[in-house]
């Protein structure tokens, strides 16, 4: 008897002791704010901002990261961001992260217009932002270490998602500009980042509207009116801003108002078609592959080696003693272009340094400031690397996107200091010591346990 209520008291109490147990961990479960964080760099750590921002978060968020690959940097790449959203949805129950793996679900990437591995989509209602794995990793201090950056991308994106606040620019038309359907990418682009994008034909309006922020002149193949002209000109000089990306036509020499428009920043434009020897795409002298210049819109690019293609490029130069408008160079040839000037060898592929030709290097990009240093205009020798097929060619897209917002100072307001991560050791062991982790692992150490709990079930029973 004594024998058997021994024995139910054990039993009562280690189910008691189990019931325990799952209670405190559904309570500590229950409570996502709270955690220890014991790795070594806090991996599990959410900065002061990011936390504040999730606790104040109304809105629901959902965030979608697409995946691709399969290599081990790939899987180390997923782990990191997966761990990140992950650490987002537990302090926040406004956020919601899901995986899809576009090789088993096309029909979602296409929804989404993915068009590389690695993109994560925030998205709040109707509005999106995108956010993309090469913008999250970088080289770090040590020899094979890395940075992660994706916490400060991530709240960066939320931040957008939830801001109220738009941004009115108008596109210039009526001059055989690029239209909608060529430009639908950036305008995409433009509209998730609180930009709302209108069009403008300013010679029948006859002025420019009061909400217009900026002005966008993509391609233009005619020159513009000269009242055109004087009211882009008092725009940008009084509190507005242009954005100009100019590019081959046939009516180069003859756009006397667009000239006159852009000597009033600063900038003439060489009327030359820039050729290159150096750096090219696939051999193509006219489709260049300029160097960055220093500067906040290029530095991320250079650094990530992504470069920016430009097909058939105008050559421009400035006043380096101009004191009112200030123009830096953004993008460069080396010294082995030349600029033609003779169109007819140009439209016949026949193109050849003359006399009359200028020797690179020869500058494609210019940043505008005035005497303030107040971002005032972004002038680019080629419109034609933002139509569709092209802007999402290597870091195109992203060289237009950091233009247009310094250009309109949209600096983000959240600098995370990226992590630090530790390279992956990788532990290499002989046939020899596999086969001893398999049999103590697998036979040994579970025969064990066995062989101690029957001497142990043997002993009471005999006693």
């Amino acid at each position: 008897m004594n024998k058997w209520i021994k024995g139910t008291n054990a039993t009562v109490l280690s189910i008691a002791v189990i019931g325990i147990f799952i209670i405190v961990t559904l309570f500590l479960n229950s409570l996502k704010g709270i955690q220890w964080d014991l790795s070594a760099n806090k991996k599990y750590s959410l900065s002061e901002q990011t936390t504040k921002m999730l606790k104040e978060l109304d809105k629901d968020v959902k965030v979608t990261l697409f995946t691709g690959g399969s290599s081990a940097d790939d899987s180390v790449m997923y782990r990191d961001i997966r761990d990140m959203l992950n650490e987002y949805e537990k302090r926040s129950g406004k956020i919601a992260f899901e995986e899809v793996d576009p090789n088993r679900e096309p029909t979602k990437a296409q929804q989404y217009q993915i068009d590389q591995a690695g993109t994560i989509v925030f998205e709040l209602g109707d509005k999106q932002k995108k956010v993309y794995s090469y913008e999250l990793f970088g080289a770090g201090s040590a020899q094979g270490s890395y940075q992660f950056s994706g916490e400060e991308k991530f709240t960066q994106a939320i931040l957008g998602l939830t801001s109220d606040v738009k941004h009115p620019v108008y596109f210039l038309t009526g001059h055989g500009e690029l239209t909608s359907s060529q430009t639908s990418t950036l305008r995409s682009s433009l509209e998730g980042e609180n930009y709302v994008v209108k069009e403008l034909n300013l010679y029948k309006e006859g002025k420019i509207p009061d909400d217009a922020e900026a002005v966008f002149i993509l391609g233009p193949q005619n020159d513009l009116d000269a009242k055109e002209t004087s009211l882009l000109k008092e725009f940008v000089n009084g509190k507005g801003k242009l954005f100009v990306a100019l590019g081959y036509s046939k009516d180069i020499k003859n756009m006397k108002n667009v000239d006159d428009m852009l000597a009033a920043i600063n900038v003439k434009d060489s009327q030359a078609v820039v050729v290159e020897t150096g750096r090219t795409l696939l051999g193509d002298p006219f489709t260049i592959v300029p160097n960055y210049q220093y500067h906040d819109i290029t530095k991320d690019l250079s650094e990530q080696n992504r470069v920016t293609i430009f097909p058939v490029a105008l050559a421009f130069t400035t006043d380096t003693a101009n004191a009112d408008w200030k123009a830096t160079a953004l993008l460069r040839s080396t010294d082995k272009a030349f600029g033609e000037t003779d169109m007819a060898q140009l439209t016949s592929g026949k193109a050849k340094q003359d006399p009359a030709d200028p020797k690179g290097p020869h500058d494609v990009a210019y940043a505008i400031q005035n005497k303030d240093n107040k971002p005032k205009a972004i002038v680019l020798g080629n419109a034609q690397f933002l139509q569709d097929q092209i802007i999402v060619e290597q870091g195109n897209r992203d060289f237009a996107l950091n233009s247009i917002n310094w250009l309109q100072e949209q600096t983000d307001l959240v600098t995370i200091r990226p992590r630090e991560e530790a390279a992956m050791q990788q532990a290499f062991i002989m046939p020899n010591q596999a086969k001893w982790i398999f049999y103590g692992t697998i036979v040994i150490f579970p025969l064990a346990i066995l062989l101690v709990g029957g001497a142990i079930w043997w002993r009471r029973r005999k006693g």
